[in-house]
């Protein structure tokens, strides 16, 4: 259900905020209430394959969105394979809005203490309305579930949106390690949980 801020349910005004003791919509589980448009979207994020025809269409287009940013040599994302996020061993979570599929994540084990987040895209017009960290914290329950006491991620230099998303959701930066250790455009993060 997508109502504009202030927008009448049921013959009651919201307030500039969104809060209202008697608005019905505080009622919808899961839902978020849009801080940048005021607007409402059943948000719901859950493991999906990873070969699915939504999966794919949104790694396609992070990996366009990555593309214009970085050099072949520089991304890392296509690297990731789907027995590395089997059962056990990781997940990948789409994100929906009202049912559309709007946003990625995968998690993958590295060992027995540390888990790496990966692929975390939303659409670019969705960006800044807490997809992203919807998504972050289902992948942080996961590892959890699996037993991890780490979280690791790289980003790239050139994602400043997102380097703030992390810093926000309490990650710490850390030295780079394996195929990221010696490549300038990358910034790595960890997070113990």
């Amino acid at each position: 259900m997508l109502l504009p801020a202030g927008a009448r349910a049921n013959g009651r005004r919201r307030s500039r905020t969104g809060r209202s003791s008697q608005d019905p919509l505080d009622e919808l589980a899961p839902a978020r209430r849009d801080n940048v448009s005021g607007i409402v979207m059943k948000l719901t994020v859950a493991a999906e394959p990873f070969d699915s025809a939504d999966a794919q269409l949104l790694i396609a287009a992070l990996d366009a969105h990555l593309a214009s940013r970085y050099s072949a040599d520089q991304r890392f994302g296509p690297n990731l394979r789907p027995q590395q996020i089997a059962p056990g061993l990781g997940t990948f979570v789409i994100a929906r809005a009202e049912g559309r599929a709007v946003g990625c994540g995968a998690l993958r084990r590295l060992d027995e203490t540390s888990a790496e987040v990966k692929r975390m895209y939303v659409e670019p017009e969705l960006r800044g309305r807490g997809i992203a960290k919807e998504i972050l914290e289902n992948l942080e329950a996961a590892a959890q579930v699996m037993g991890t006491h780490r979280l690791v991620l790289e980003t790239g230099i050139y994602q400043a949106e997102a380097i703030g998303l992390y810093r926000r959701m309490g990650f710490k930066p850390v030295r780079c390690w394996g195929e990221y250790a010696d490549v300038l455009t990358s910034v790595c993060f960890e997070k113990r949980i």
